[in-house]
């Protein structure tokens, strides 16, 4: 299977204090073959991406995501809200990608892309230690 995007830059930081963490990507996203559907390779492409950002968060664990171009920096950039990450898909992602399009005509999907990625490890539970009960 040929890969779909292009890693050029990774920083990661951590915020212990906060329990998060901040990953800011650059990437390219790679364009389709001659015969392939554009839509269905984009959403290829967007899926291959996040499951590469976010493979180390669980999915109980809030994320938010910011897209931009690397060029357009002064252009309003891509927000998802912080959701749960077994909550966010190719198909949330396409529907924010849908609405910018239709209202920023520069943005473009193929240029160098600027993807930062905060998640917020939720704890589970109260923090207790579980007890065996005695019946």
């Amino acid at each position: 299977m040929a890969r779909r995007i292009e890693i050029e830059d990774t920083i990661r930081r951590q915020y212990r204090r906060y329990n998060a963490v901040r990953m800011q990507l650059t990437v390219r996203l790679l364009p389709p073959a001659d015969n392939s559907y554009p839509v269905g390779h984009f959403l290829a492409s967007v899926n291959e991406l996040f499951l590469y950002v976010l493979q180390d968060v669980s999915d109980g664990d809030m994320v938010g995501i910011k897209i931009q171009n690397q060029v357009n920096q002064n252009d309003k950039p891509i927000g998802i809200r912080f959701r749960r990450k077994d909550r966010l898909s190719g198909e949330v992602i396409w529907n924010v990608f849908e609405k910018v399009s239709q209202s920023n005509v520069r943005f473009n999907s193929l240029v160098t892309l600027v993807v930062t990625v905060h998640s917020v490890k939720m704890p589970v539970g109260f923090g207790r230690v579980a007890h065996k009960s005695r019946g």
